[in-house]
């Protein structure tokens, strides 16, 4: 995937939470890139996954009750 115009990203509290939720929204069929988190985003965890902004909705239905998410916000 290449960098979307509109994207979010979702972040987590640790690696295993971003490698868990990847696989449950790759079977759910969105559209993701475990990405490194930018800096100015964040230091605490250090992969995030990034998405269309369109689907946000989509991820935050996946990833509810799965993993604990740390934030979704605007990226790109």
């Amino acid at each position: 995937m290449e960098q979307p115009e509109n994207c979010s990203v979702v972040l987590f509290h640790s690696i295993t939470h971003a490698m868990k939720a990847e696989k449950r929204l790759k079977a759910a069929g969105v559209t993701i890139k475990l990405i490194p988190v930018p800096r100015h985003i964040s230091s605490d965890c250090g992969v995030c996954l990034r998405f269309p902004r369109e689907q946000e909705e989509a991820v935050a239905a996946a990833l509810t009750g799965f993993v604990e998410i740390r934030e979704i916000r605007p990226f790109c």
